[in-house]
């Protein structure tokens, strides 16, 4: 198993396997961040066949002034601006949902200030999930549930929270890739998470 900087020497020296194990290792989560900006899957492994030409033909220039993984999806986010233009359906994303008055959880969960004397008290606080069995979590239908509910947002809260916690990768990365604050990529994060979890609630309820 090669570590970064073994990868990125391996690729350097025209190493076809250390290539092979890259592309196992991301491309499917390159296709699947594409499919945020572009309009159908084959467009997105288009976008992701991009990706590798350019990190293949580019990784000679790699400075390493940050992680190879955030290198590569910042390559495949230009990439995917670029085709969704080509296509004329780029819209810019807004970041700056720091000053948004829009709620991250619904107004109705919470008491009237004037009825408790405590600020936003909850009248319906988040469900524990505790003795929910581990099957029906871990279960196909609530992954497609919340992959659903992923769908569903906003593309700002899709792409932080698909980058986030679908593909792990931490804030700095986010931060990193899609040139976002950090107030902003939590406050869409957060959000997005929000909503997610509402989704879930709504499915297990039922």
């Amino acid at each position: 198993m090669y570590d970064e900087a073994g990868f990125v020497e391996a690729l350097r020296q025209g190493d076809e396997a250390a290539f092979a194990a890259l592309f196992d290792r991301y491309h499917t989560a390159l296709v699947r961040t594409a499919l945020i900006y572009v309009s159908h899957p084959s467009a997105a492994d288009e976008v992701a066949q991009e990706t590798w030409l350019a990190v293949f033909k580019g990784v000679g220039r790699f400075e390493g002034r940050s992680s190879l993984k955030t290198w590569i999806f910042s390559i495949l986010v230009n990439r995917a601006k670029t085709y969704a233009q080509r296509e004329g359906r780029y819209v810019p994303l807004d970041w700056d949902d720091a000053n948004s008055d829009e709620p991250t959880v619904a107004p109705s969960r919470f008491a009237p200030d004037e009825h408790t004397g405590a600020p936003r008290h909850w009248i319906n606080p988040p469900g524990s999930w505790e003795s929910i069995p581990e099957d029906r979590l871990l279960s196909r239908e609530l992954r497609g549930c919340i992959q659903q509910a992923i769908n569903a947002l906003p593309a700002n809260q899709r792409l932080v929270i698909t980058l986030r916690d679908v593909e792990g990768l931490s804030s700095d990365e986010v931060c990193n890739i899609l040139a976002v604050s950090e107030t902003n990529q939590r406050v869409l994060l957060h959000r997005a998470r929000a909503r997610v979890r509402q989704a879930v609630e709504n499915y297990l309820s039922e």
